[in-house]
């Protein structure tokens, strides 16, 4: 699915921050039939991983030192300044001030009161992702976190989002909304994750068998953290990528709720 243009408050980009973009590259690359260009002179080592002519993600170097390989998720917002501010207001923490991006956009990275990082992109002349929905893209956005309660009020006061909670096999679940369209979704960090193992946005990337995904990336140094496994929308799994980035799959049964 092509987009033109995303709605205030909805995830509209992800990145990768890894020890080593290169190898990252070749990976995600092979993994989802990306074409991954070396990065443009100023950009920090960040480049494009393009499918079909159109941007779907980025991949760079640790913004942070020290911080392990993570997958970011940007909400598109109508103004990164105003939102840093509701952010502080609303007991989040300011990681990286507004900033403008070449032309592209104005970007700033927080994390929830919760410890739950995430950045916000103010769009120029890249919107975020041009292809969602579909195989090689990303389909959605999940919070992980230990205090559900804590998290819609935060997320409200800084999006605007609303939530509802539904009853899923074992757990309890909410999708964050946008004037009633769902837009991510949160569940309470099980038990069986570790305790070191803080809050975090995780996301789906849309394949077409979740359980030869799972059998690829081990065919090619990543590992399975969790096997396929059948929910409304599809087959699931999540995954770690070689460097230890954590990221989920989705072979799509129905479309997404969104």
């Amino acid at each position: 699915m092509q987009k033109t243009e995303y709605e205030s408050g909805t995830p509209s980009w992800v990145d990768l921050g890894t020890t080593s973009p290169d190898d990252a590259a070749e990976f995600y690359a092979q993994l989802f039939g990306w074409s991954v260009a070396p990065p443009s002179p100023g950009s920090g080592g960040y480049r494009m991983a393009v499918l079909r002519q159109h941007p779907v993600a980025g991949i760079g170097p640790l913004p942070m030192p020290g911080a392990p390989p993570n997958w970011t998720t940007y909400v598109s917002v109508g103004n990164a300044d105003e939102t840093t501010e509701l952010v502080r207001r609303a007991g989040g923490t300011v990681f990286m001030e507004p900033m403008d991006v070449f032309n592209f956009g104005r970007m700033a990275v927080f994390a929830d009161p919760f410890g739950a990082t995430f950045a916000v992109w103010q769009p120029g002349t890249h919107i975020g992702s041009g292809l969602v929905n579909e195989p090689g893209t990303f389909v959605w956005n999940e919070l992980m976190t230990t205090d559900t309660d804590g998290s819609k009020e935060f997320y409200r006061a800084v999006f605007g989002w609303s939530a509802e909670d539904q009853a899923a096999p074992g757990m309890n679940y909410t999708t964050f909304k946008v004037e009633d369209r769902p837009v991510a979704g949160m569940m309470l960090k099980p038990d069986s994750v570790p305790a070191e193992v803080p809050p975090c946005w995780g996301v789906y990337f849309a394949v077409d068998d979740a359980d030869a995904t799972c059998s690829w990336v081990v065919d090619h140094g990543g590992s399975v953290l969790m096997g396929g496994m059948d929910i409304e929308w599809g087959r699931i799994a999540s995954l770690m990528d070689p460097q230890g980035a954590w990221f989920n799959v989705i072979a799509m049964k129905e479309p997404p709720p969104g």
